[in-house]
């Protein structure tokens, strides 16, 4: 009984293949919901879980036992005229747990290489504390140079990874070169290493005291960067920091004029954002597939009416109601699982033409496309799934038909 159910099976298929093909132009025309949604949840997710991934991969380089302290509401965002001072940051440094800690300045600067000019950030680092946060804390290194800024350097400049590589001059801006910044002249000494993305990747770094009087900046940060001790709560030590800086400041909880941020907690923040926005989008495709089903659906109930003798026939010598059902069960499925391969094929070749044209024309590494097996697997079960509930209601008024009456339809 088992091999005749197997072999049942087997002509099942083989019938509502033939059926679909004979149908030509008309089943390609009903999986047009399927390929648009499926294409639509392939291409959205692949590139959501990319960007996912790449994100994570730079919060990876950054290290995990670094906050950062900047002025203003969350993420500095707002425009609060607070400031971080040097007052600041010797209370974060006596702060139980910070192993060290130190302020940065950021400012938009004149670059001058030989007769070309760009506008990129420059950083004003300390020599001691920040460097040892960003090269030992992180995976930011230097490539090609001298490996620290000296207390004595003053117009030295370390180039980030776009600069040597050439990406921003029309030469590449290597060690012993010389740039100008604001109309100064600095020695370029040392090549910093890949960070992951252009801007980040077109800093310039140079010593504080030089930034501070190349910008004409006193006594204020941009940002403080912390290390966390080992085997110390790094939620903790944000806590306590946090504390610390309201009640020098005279603030109470939720009036903070300035953020204390972790890694973690930024991520946690984007990967909220890229959900939400990834939720919304697929909701869109799920229409798609709502409006492939019902065209499925109508699709199945007119092959009914057309094989209304047919299934008489089948009936007359022995076909019992499930038989009927199984087999418009399987064509209906099998409508779904091609709509669902030809969707996953153009969502896949989507995702990439969209990674492609990104990395090309804004030169970031950040859109990825990320097609899983598991994301393709996925995508075909629910699209035969889709197929099957489709075809659930024909096929059940397809299995109720008396043998009589199929027989007599014309």
């Amino acid at each position: 009984m088992h091999l005749d159910t197997d072999k049942m099976i087997e002509d099942f298929f083989i019938i509502s293949v033939r059926n679909i093909r004979n149908r030509g132009i008309r089943s390609w025309l009903t999986m047009i919901g399927i390929f648009i949604g499926i294409a639509a949840i392939v291409s959205l997710i692949s590139l959501g879980e990319g960007l996912q991934n790449a994100i994570n991969e730079q919060f990876e380089i950054l290290g995990h036992n670094l906050i950062y302290i900047m002025p203003g509401g969350a993420f500095g965002s707002g425009f609060s005229s607070a400031k971080l001072t040097e007052h600041d940051l010797k209370i974060i440094k006596k702060v139980r747990g910070v192993d060290i800690a130190g302020g940065m300045i950021s400012k938009l600067a004149k670059i001058k290489f030989k007769d070309e000019v760009e506008y990129c950030f420059v950083s004003g680092i300390e020599p001691g504390d920040v460097q040892d946060i960003l090269l030992e804390g992180t995976k930011i290194g230097i490539v090609r140079g001298q490996k620290r800024f000296k207390e004595t350097d003053r117009y030295k400049a370390a180039v980030g990874y776009e600069y040597w590589t050439g990406n921003v001059f029309s030469d590449a801006v290597r060690v012993g070169d010389k740039i100008k910044i604001n109309n100064k002249r600095f020695k370029v000494v040392a090549e910093v290493s890949r960070i992951g993305n252009s801007q980040d990747d077109k800093n310039i770094y140079i010593p504080l005291k030089t930034a501070k009087e190349l910008f004409d900046v006193k006594d204020e940060y941009a940002m403080v960067l912390v290390r966390v001790k080992k085997n110390y709560d790094i939620e903790k030590v944000v806590e306590e920091i946090k504390k610390n800086l309201r009640r020098d400041r005279g603030l109470e909880r939720g009036e903070e004029d300035f953020s204390v941020l972790t890694l973690e907690q930024m991520k946690e923040a984007v990967g909220v954002v890229l959900d939400a926005a990834q939720a919304v989008v697929i909701g869109m495709a799920f229409i798609s597939l709502f409006v492939g089903g019902i065209g499925i659906m109508n699709t199945m109930y007119t092959s009914v009416l057309e094989r209304t003798r047919e299934i008489g026939v089948m009936k007359a010598v022995g076909a019992r109601n499930s038989d009927i059902m199984l087999l418009f069960l399987i064509e209906s499925g099998i409508i779904g699982v091609v709509g669902g391969i030809v969707g996953c094929l153009m969502g896949s070749l989507l995702s990439k033409i969209v990674e492609y044209t990104v990395t090309s024309l804004l030169d970031q590494t950040l859109i990825r496309a990320s097609i899983t097996p598991e994301l393709i697997t996925f995508s075909l079960v629910f699209s035969f799934i889709i197929g099957c509930i489709s075809g659930m209601m024909p096929a059940m008024q397809a299995s109720k038909l008396k043998p009589v009456d199929a027989l007599r339809y014309e």
